[in-house]
């Protein structure tokens, strides 16, 4: 099972190390792995022709130069576009990868926490496309679901039977179902609180249901040492050279 083998605190390169390079490109999820993150986050949609790209938002108007919906876009005209230079001209022609890409480039290497991310189109093939990558890969002990659709959850559950699901959680009191109840009708592996909800009580509750407690998305120095303090499993953040450094220095 993933969640023994990862370390405690677990750092988790939130979409890559995405304070230091485009979010969600190669570029950010190898600078994570340089940098010693534990393990990388992406997210996971699907184009209109039915292809696994990893980018997070809907629309791709705020990484790309391009404008329209991930879903109404074929996996060619994604090929065409510049996921790396609304960061940093340095990135310039990073492309937005697909998850096999990811897969190729790192999945031997690392842990990845792929978010199911079908949020507007919640019954699509995502956990289908996205289980089909996994066991073609034989990802299926490197790598963790997440979701704040228990839908897709529970379908990726039954596709891939070996991995770990985690629930996202929505911050605050939206996401409090999440974070007490959802546990007996979805029995998750992890919980993923954002940090503001996170508290030694919910921390001891999902422990002792079985649930490791990792919290997002989490970059200042402060906030980090405090939820290493609550005893949470593990972070994700944009920085892992400052979550890096916190835990060391808590080490001694």
């Amino acid at each position: 099972m993933l969640l023994s083998e990862l370390p405690y605190p677990t750092i988790f390169g939130h979409r890559g190390a995405s304070a230091y390079a485009p979010e969600n490109t190669l570029a950010a999820f190898q600078l994570a792995l340089r940098q010693n993150a534990d393990a990388i986050e992406l997210d996971a949609k699907l184009t209109s022709d039915g292809q696994v790209i990893v980018i997070h938002d809907q629309t791709v108007d705020r990484t790309t130069a391009h404008t329209g919906r991930v879903r109404d876009l074929p996996l060619s005209e994604f090929r065409k576009m510049d996921g790396g230079s609304h960061f940093d001209l340095a990135f310039k022609g990073e492309p937005v990868p697909t998850l096999d890409d990811v897969f190729q480039a790192v999945g031997q290497l690392t842990y990845i926490n792929i978010e199911l991310t079908n949020y507007a189109s919640i019954w699509d093939a995502l956990p289908e496309k996205v289980a089909e990558l996994v066991n073609q890969h034989q990802l299926s002990q490197r790598v963790l679901f997440s979701s704040f659709n228990p839908v897709a959850l529970q379908r990726i559950r039954r596709l891939v039977p070996d991995a770990p699901i985690g629930l996202l959680a929505i911050k605050g009191a939206s996401g409090a179902w999440a974070r007490s109840m959802l546990s007996r009708v979805l029995p998750y592996n992890s919980l993923h609180p954002e940090k503001s909800d996170v508290t030694p009580s919910l921390v001891q509750n999902a422990h002792k249901r079985g649930q490791k407690v990792f919290v997002y998305t989490v970059n200042r120095q402060e906030d980090m040492i405090q939820l290493f303090q609550m005893g949470v499993d593990g972070i994700f953040t944009d920085d892992p050279v400052l979550a890096r450094q916190v835990v060391q220095s808590m080490d001694h």
